[in-house]
């Protein structure tokens, strides 16, 4: 199993020229069955694909319908005082965020030894998760 990180579910909807290859790279993603999410990916997805300054902006309904479809589609982590708890160990060991950290250990609560994201450092292994920036 696979981890997306939330840049993958905003790159599959742009409309940015300039990003139209990484557009094209989250929706191939996407398309495939060996991924899983968390609540916290979801919740950033929301706050950034509906963000009022996003030029290609979308409405609460279209937004809320496509994280439906990502729910019923992929495994999703939930959050929970044990993830939290973990976040806060990773985000000290390796002097990340805490939501960095969440992303690395919702991953590891998943059973995903690999976590798709532009944002981490690609190539680092998190105590058995490793970053793949699959945009390169």
């Amino acid at each position: 199993m696979r981890f997306v990180d939330t840049n993958v579910l905003l790159y599959s909807l742009s409309t940015a020229p300039d990003e139209e290859e990484k557009a094209a790279i989250a929706l191939a993603l996407l398309e495939e069955r060996d991924l899983a999410l968390s609540v916290q990916v979801l919740q950033e997805f929301y706050v950034q694909a509906t963000r009022a300054t996003r030029p290609d902006r979308l409405e609460h309904d279209a937004v809320a319908q496509l994280i439906d479809s990502f729910v019923l589609r992929f495994p999703v982590a939930a959050i929970n005082v044990a993830l939290m708890e973990a976040s806060l160990r990773t985000a000290n060991r390796f002097r990340i965020s805490l939501w960095d950290a969440a992303v690395i250990e919702a991953a590891r609560a998943m059973g995903c030894g690999v976590v798709l994201s532009e944002d981490l450092n690609a190539g680092q292994d998190y105590d058995g998760v490793v970053v793949q920036n699959p945009f390169r």
